[in-house]
Order: structure tokens, then C-alpha cells, then sequence
């Protein structure tokens, strides 16, 4: 039997789906920056002072709504026609 292949494209929106709630909290309260580690798309990098969110490259996975042991990060899905498409074929 053969399986058609997955093709994944990406259309990044202009305005992120993703926000860190406040940078203070991942500066003080987490030493371990855990969602630099449990994102599978590397989307968040600590850098200085603050956590970078590159959400352009997001596999709207959901884990960061889960993941953040502070809940200081908003997860929506990206607006109509953004964020991974995926086709299979």
C-alpha cells in the first residue's frame, strides 16, 4: 500500500496567535524557560530579558496552553486562512 505524502505550507499572519503574558514571570519564576523546551517548533527563544515568540513558524499544536507551568501564555488559533496548511496528496 502507498501513502500519499503530507504537504505542509505555512501562511504567517501579521499579528501573532501567540503572547506571553508577562515577561516578568518567566524572568522570576521560571529558571528553566520549560516552553523554550517542550514547544516541538522551537517557537519560543529566552533572549536577554524577555521570551521571544516567533509564531510564524507555529504547528498549532496547543502545548503551550497546556505546557506553561504559570499559564502566562495565550494560545489562539490564527485568524481565517493563517497558520499551517496542511494537504494531504
Amino acid at each position: 500500500m502507498c501513502l500519499s505524502p503530507v504537504e505542509a505550507r505555512f501562511n504567517a499572519d501579521t499579528k501573532s496567535h501567540l503572547h506571553v503574558l508577562d515577561d516578568n514571570i518567566c524572568l522570576t519564576k521560571c529558571p528553566d524557560k520549560i516552553c523554550t523546551i517542550f514547544c516541538p517548533a522551537a517557537v519560543y527563544k529566552w533572549e536577554d530579558i524577555r521570551m521571544h515568540v516567533g509564531y510564524e513558524g507555529c504547528h498549532e499544536c496547543g502545548s503551550c496552553r497546556i505546557g506553561c507551568p504559570h499559564e502566562n501564555i495565550q494560545w489562539e488559533y490564527p485568524r481565517g486562512g493563517h497558520g499551517i496548511v496542511f494537504r494531504l496528496g
